[in-house]
């Protein structure tokens, strides 16, 4: 990545004490901050600055000669504790979401060094999350994009954000025919269309599961967008396709309380142009022709098209399964495909004690489907949601920890080759590791 500097908002100074030049500019909410820093030989300044430090904070600090009162400084990104340095990782950054609730830290889509230095943060209200933060595609030409808004893990809403190589807002996508978008996925296809998640509130009749005939349930669409138009494309609807009885979720006390049944957490193109959809609360992935809508095959959960089978090394779940409230779903090509397993979600008791990141090959035509590897969470911990396995251009896998405020990187071997974490309470929905290169 090149170096550069550019910073909206307050100027901060970063963890190793460099003071950092602000100019001011315009986000998609007006009080939205952005930052910046420069990499390489900019983010290392003399050693006696680091002693001007108090001096330099103090002077931004302190009123201007105009009189204006003092503000107090907003809060800023969570700082990143490297565990694990990088090694053989490749080139390009990580690309997270700190979320925090505590008010600790300032929430927003971030971009990291394999050493945990910022190179570029932009700051949201408090109210709000960000999700799904990577670079991306669109147009020919190298973008980022992310999901922000309200209620991510239950009936969000939001909006989906693209931005360009200068750091500039170029476009907005959003749900259409009514409904409004949520973050779990945000993914650009190379026909510049969107694929995005929504969760829709309504009720269902389940007399015939043993539940009532009113129930309210949340139901998972998925939608293509033409992002130039906004015009739908296409929409999928979970409740058209999947019964109702193929849930691990248990039935709700009240009719009332909504029945999160399936909870829609990925959207992807397969090597063969049709979708791959992921569902929390079933333990199963779909395979979905991008045309009908049709269900082509069942990966887990009650109805799997396939047996569940472990290849010598490896083990499945306590429930005999490849995956449960798994996310992440990634085509590989010749019917590999890796997923992020939570074995966890902080209700039942974990199917397993530790999350993982795993490979597994499928036989299409004696519907088994092989468990080849898995790598585990480096500290043995369990992801109760979230979480992504990203195999980059080198044959890595980056991992996001979900819930857990850890990410980490394994070589093909399976050898841990970085693992960091943010401070306790502070989390990313997913994790990347991308190329992206700034117009300066």
């Amino acid at each position: 990545m090149r170096t550069f500097t550019a910073i909206s908002g307050p100027c901060w100074f970063n963890r190793r004490g460099a003071a950092l030049g602000a100019v001011f500019g315009l986000s998609p909410d007006s009080h939205h901050t952005q930052q910046v820093h420069r990499k390489g030989k900019a983010a290392s300044l003399p050693a006696k600055l680091g002693r001007l430090l108090p001096a330099l904070l103090a002077a931004v600090l302190v009123p201007m000669a105009t009189g204006a009162p003092s503000v107090a400084a907003a809060p800023g990104p969570p700082p990143v504790t490297v565990l694990t340095p990088a090694a053989h990782l490749g080139t390009g950054d990580i690309f997270v979401t700190p979320t925090s609730s505590t008010g600790k830290y300032a929430n927003g889509p971030e971009i990291l060094n394999t050493h945990g230095n910022i190179v570029w943060f932009h700051a949201i209200p408090e109210t709000q999350t960000a999700a799904d933060f990577r670079a991306q595609r669109y147009g020919g030409h190298q973008v980022l994009t992310w999901w922000q808004g309200t209620g991510l893990g239950g009936l969000s809403c939001g909006t989906d954000y693209i931005y360009n190589d200068q750091f500039q807002q170029i476009a907005t996508v959003r749900a259409g025919n009514g409904l409004c978008a949520d973050g779990h996925e945000f993914l650009i296809t190379p026909q510049n269309t969107a694929l995005i998640t929504i969760y829709q509130k309504t009720t269902a009749n389940l007399t015939s599961i043993g539940g009532p005939a009113d129930q309210t349930v949340i139901n998972g669409i998925v939608q293509e967008i033409d992002i130039a138009t906004g015009q739908v494309l296409f929409q999928w609807n979970s409740a058209g396709h999947i019964p109702y009885s193929q849930s691990e979720q248990p039935l709700p006390a009240k009719p009332s309380q909504p029945w999160s049944w399936f909870h829609l957490n990925a959207v992807k193109v397969d090597t063969d142009g049709n979708l791959l959809i992921s569902a929390r609360h079933t333990w199963a992935v779909y395979k979905v022709d991008r045309l009908t809508g049709d269900v082509l095959w069942t990966l887990g959960g009650k109805a799997s098209s396939f047996t569940l089978t472990a290849a010598p090394g490896q083990v499945l779940d306590q429930a005999g399964e490849l995956f449960a409230w798994q996310h992440d779903p990634e085509p590989l090509g010749n019917d590999t495909y890796t997923f992020f397993d939570d074995e966890a979600n902080g209700a039942s008791p974990p199917l397993l004690p530790y999350s993982r990141a795993i490979t597994v090959q499928l036989n299409e035509t004696t519907h088994v489907a092989t468990l080849t590897a898995a790598d585990n969470q480096p500290e043995g911990l369990a992801a109760s949601a979230a979480g992504n396995a990203q195999t980059t251009s080198d044959g890595n896998l980056f991992v996001g920890w979900g819930l857990l405020p850890y990410f980490s990187a394994f070589d093909p071997s399976g050898t841990l080759i970085f693992d960091a974490h943010f401070p306790p309470g502070v989390y990313s929905y997913r994790a990347y590791f991308l190329p992206f290169n700034p117009a300066t």
